[in-house]
């Protein structure tokens, strides 16, 4: 048997690009093997949806930043400024917008780069074969690397990077009605007459970010969640308040709610929530997801699956030894960089020694809402369950407290950590303005195993977001004297002695 490359990726995902160029980086010959769907392949577009969500976001906080400045007497055009000045934003230019910001970012990870670095980028469909050997057999070929037509790649180890999409839940009538998936509905939006209301099923992050989005546009939203909580594993007094600042900008939201039945009256869509009729004109599914997998003749190499995803063990390889799998065709949500570190994770494995293994607790998440929410560790419940409860510490800090909050008028937000009594840091959840960039110095702190009262000494610029660790410390010593009597009185004593040694 021939060996031709280190690893052959099996794409579909952005994650699989993001392989193939660390994999060329770290010298290996690689090849990517990306499926033509529909018949058809653009060999610059690479699967960007996600950005349309962050970029039609951020339009929407643009209007509405503007309607808060007519509060502050910055907007002439509006008759009262005693009252939020209504902003309408064209939805077409703001999807002109969206799709240059997705244009200037397809660039780098686009099939022509990928080859220039070295990667061997073949456009087709295939599948793994068991005989003689295994292999991966392209069906069709296109791309920038010499002929033959068609062929079998042999490789020492094979990435699967295929992605997912979404499983459509079996509610009576959904199916004979008509929906969309979060991929399909720009098309919609970008069209002259798109539809006013909306009905959202399902809590994960890109649902919770339309929601909102559609809601600042102006459009009619219903937001319809199975679980008890907006998301799963996420922080209940978290949740709580992010849902309520959606009630506040108009979302209607049903949560721990199933919906039993779809019907189509005239021109309209209905849908039966809980004991609720809802009429609405477009549906959204944005559930659960299945991977990619159905062609690629997985049972012939021995490996295993269910229908939420591919099973692999914590170095991220398949019940093949030689097949690894990266992204959320390993489950979870659609999240580019956990998606890119599983990647690096699953190339080292793949093409070095298989020592590394996945450690999700430092690894940070985000629903880009405005205000925004990111997580990561554990939330106050797990650690809860996890340590005794008088080892586990709570930490709140509320984003009003701080002085650049306070200017850019953001302050509605909390910095919530979970630590242990020693200054372990077990988790946190922030929801408020710079959330994200908070989060990532809490994971890096994590990572590090950096504990709470070593923060103190970031010694953050004055005015901003990141003064909050300071007071987090402060807080975390408050509690930890506050719980120990004696220290306090030992504090006391000594002061004392100070004092009457002074005189």
């Amino acid at each position: 048997m021939t060996i031709d490359y280190d690893v052959v990726i099996i794409g579909g995902s952005l994650a699989a690009r993001y392989a193939a160029k660390r994999a060329s980086q770290l010298r290996a010959k690689v090849a990517l093997v990306e499926p033509i769907t529909n018949g058809a392949f653009n060999f610059v577009n690479a699967p960007y949806e996600f950005i349309y969500h962050h970029a039609l976001g951020h339009t929407s906080n643009l209007a509405k930043q503007l309607g808060d400045a007519a509060l502050l007497g910055l907007h002439t055009s509006c008759a009262d400024t005693k009252e939020k000045c209504q902003i309408s934003v064209d939805m077409h230019q703001a999807m002109l917008y969206a799709h240059s910001v997705v244009s200037n970012l397809q660039e780098e990870h686009s099939l022509p780069v990928l080859a220039a670095l070295g990667v061997d980028v073949i456009v087709g469909n295939g599948q793994f074969q068991s005989s003689p050997h295994l292999s991966f057999a392209v069906n069709e070929r296109l791309g920038f690397s010499p002929p033959p037509f068609g062929r079998s790649l042999c490789a020492r180890t094979y990435l699967l990077a295929t992605g997912s999409r979404p499983a459509i839940p079996e509610i009576e009538g959904l199916q004979r009605t008509g929906f969309l998936t979060i991929s399909q509905i720009w098309q919609s939006l970008n069209s002259s007459t798109p539809p006013k209301q909306w009905v959202i099923l399902g809590g994960v992050p890109q649902s919770i970010e339309l929601a909102q989005t559609l809601a600042r546009f102006g459009y009619d939203v219903t937001l319809v969640v199975e679980h008890r909580n907006l998301l799963p594993n996420v922080d209940s007094e978290i949740a709580q308040l992010l849902c309520s600042l959606l009630e506040a900008e108009g979302v209607r939201v049903f949560i721990k709610t199933l919906i039993t039945q779809v019907r189509k009256i005239e021109d309209k869509k209905w849908l039966q929530v809980g004991d609720k009729a809802i009429e609405t004109d477009e549906i959204v599914v944005a559930t659960a997801q299945q991977p990619n997998i159905e062609s690629l003749n997985l049972a012939a190499v021995d490996v295993k699956w269910n229908q939420r995803r591919l099973l692999v063990n914590n170095k991220l390889q398949t019940t093949n030894p030689r097949i690894w799998a990266c992204g959320d065709v390993i489950g979870g949500f659609e999240l580019a960089n956990i998606a890119n570190y599983e990647a690096r994770i699953a190339l080292q494995n793949a093409l070095f020694f298989p020592r590394l293994k996945v450690n999700y607790r430092h690894i940070p998440w985000a629903v880009f809402t405005n205000p925004m929410f990111a997580q990561v560790g554990l939330t106050e419940a797990q650690a809860k369950r996890q340590y005794s409860s008088d080892e586990v510490m709570i930490l709140r800090q509320f984003f009003k407290t701080l002085c650049a909050a306070q200017i850019r008028d953001e302050t509605t937000g909390i910095c919530k950590l979970i630590v242990l009594r020693n200054g372990e840091i077990l988790g946190a959840s922030v929801l408020g303005a710079q959330a994200t960039e908070l989060i990532n110095v809490i994971a890096l702190a994590i990572a590090q195993k950096i504990k709470v009262n070593l923060l103190e000494n970031l010694a953050p610029l004055y005015p901003s977001f990141s003064e909050i660790f300071e007071q987090i410390v402060r807080e975390w010593k408050q509690q930890k004297l506050n719980s120990n009597i004696a220290w306090q009185d030992w504090l006391e004593s000594f002061f004392h002695f100070r004092r009457n040694w002074n005189l």
